[in-house]
C-alpha cells in the first residue's frame, strides 16, 4: 500500500471511531481472559482477534506487504522475494494442481491466495471473521482479474458450520490458527471440510525447545506476544502436532523452516535492521517506528488520519520489540510449518 492510500484506508476501517478507546480495550484483553474474569465478562477470544486485525489491519499492509506472514530469509534476498519463495513451497507441498478446490483458512487480504490461483489454478474459497479483510481481499482479487476464481465465507475458522463436510480438496493456514482458542477444535473443523485423501499446510507460531517457563525474562516476552498479536497461548511444536493428531490428521512433516543450512538471515531481521525495499523501512526498523509515531500524531491534528491511529502505531511497535526479542532468545518462531493428510 502507498502512504498516499493510507488515511483513506484508515478512514474506512476506524468507521466506529473512538480509536484509543478501542486499543485501550484491546490492550487489557489478558486480564479480561482470565478464567476467574472470562466466567464474569463472558470473554470471546474470537471478537479480541477480530479486533485485532480491524485496529492493526491497515498499518500492517502498509509496512509488510499484501502478504501478511513471516518468511525464512536469505541475505540475497528482499522480504517481498522471500514471501514469494515460501508460497511457492507451499505450493509445491500441497500437490495443487487445475481443477482442486482450496479452503484458505484466515485469508487475510488474500496476498498468498492470489499466487495460489495465479500459480496453481486453483479455484480458492477464502474463510476470514474480518469483514474490514475480506472487503479489500475482494477488491485486490478484482483488480488483479481473479475475483471468478475466489468465493469468500465471512466466518470464523472455529465453525464454519455454512461449509458442508468434505467439501475442498487441499486446504492452507498461513498464521491463523496460532489464534485459535482451542488448536484441537480449529483442527477438527478443518478436518470436517476436507475430501478424504487432502493435504494440509500450515505455518503456526510456537514457542520453541529453548522457552523455560520458569525464566521470568521468558515468561514477560511470551506475555507480550500474547497480548500484541492476540494469542491465547503460544503452543510448542509438540502441541500443534499432537492436536493435528487428535483432530484426525495424519502428520507428514513438521519443522521450524527459520533452521537452514548454508546462509540464513533471522526471520525478525527487518524489524531490527534493514531488510528489504527503503519505502518501508520507516514502519519496520526501531528508529523507523518511532518517527511514524510521531508523524501519525501529526497526521491526526491535521485530521489526515484519524484520532487514535498514533495509538495503533505504538501497539504494533511495542509488539514488533517482543517478536525481535522473542527471536534473538531463540523462545519463538512463526514459521513452525506441518503438512497433514487426511486420510482416506
Amino acid at each position: 500500500m502507498q502512504l498516499g492510500k493510507l488515511p483513506h484506508a484508515l478512514k474506512e476501517a476506524y468507521r466506529e471511531g473512538d480509536v484509543t478507546r478501542r486499543v485501550e480495550h484491546f490492550d487489557g484483553w489478558i486480564d479480561r481472559a482470565t478464567p476467574e474474569a472470562a466466567g464474569v465478562n463472558g470473554y470471546d477470544h474470537t471478537q479480541t482477534v477480530k479486533d485485532y486485525y480491524d485496529l492493526c489491519s491497515e498499518f500492517m499492509v502498509y509496512g509488510w506487504g499484501e502478504s501478511l506472514h513471516f518468511a525464512p530469509l536469505t541475505p540475497q534476498e528482499s522480504l517481498e522475494d522471500s514471501k514469494v519463495r515460501h508460497q511457492r513451497l507451499m505450493i509445491a507441498k500441497l500437490e495443487l494442481h487445475p481443477g482442486m478446490t482450496v479452503v484458505d483458512v484466515g485469508c487475510g487480504i488474500g496476498g498468498p491466495m492470489r499466487r495460489v490461483v495465479r500459480e496453481a489454478g486453483v479455484r480458492v474459497v477464502g474463510i476470514n471473521i474480518n469483514q474490514i479483510q475480506l472487503a479489500n481481499a475482494k477488491r485486490l482479487n478484482a483488480e488483479a482479474g481473479l475475483d471468478h476464481m475466489v468465493d469468500y465465507e465471512t466466518c470464523s475458522f472455529m465453525d464454519m458450520s455454512v461449509i458442508k463436510d468434505e467439501t475442498f480438496d487441499r486446504g492452507y493456514a498461513i498464521e491463523s490458527t496460532c489464534h485459535a482458542p482451542d488448536k484441537q477444535r480449529a483442527f477438527a473443523e478443518i478436518f470436517r471440510v476436507l475430501k478424504p485423501g487432502a493435504l494440509f499446510w500450515g505455518q503456526d507460531m510456537c514457542l520453541t525447545d529453548k522457552y523455560d517457563p520458569n525464566d521470568s525474562r521468558h515468561l514477560a516476552i511470551k506475555r507480550e506476544l500474547m497480548r500484541g498479536i492476540a494469542l491465547k497461548d503460544i503452543a510448542t511444536f509438540g502441541e500443534v502436532n499432537r492436536a493435528l493428531e487428535a483432530a484426525g490428521f495424519q502428520v507428514i512433516e513438521g519443522k521450524d523452516r527459520d533452521v537452514k543450512e548454508g546462509p540464513s538471515t533471522p526471520w525478525y531481521q527487518p524489524m531490527e535492521t534493514r531488510h528489504g525495499t527503503l519505502g518501508n523501512l520507516v514502519c519496520r526498523l526501531p528508529w523507523g517506528r518511532r518517527v511514524f509515531i510521531a508523524g501519525s500524531k501529526l497526521a491526526e491534528v491535521l485530521r489526515l488520519f484519524p484520532k487514535g491511529s498514533a495509538e495503533v502505531v505504538r501497539l504494533l511497535d511495542r509488539t514488533a520489540d517482543a517478536y525481535v526479542a522473542g527471536g534473538k532468545t531463540g523462545i519463538f518462531t512463526p514459521l513452525y510449518c506441518f503438512l497433514a493428510r487426511k486420510p482416506l
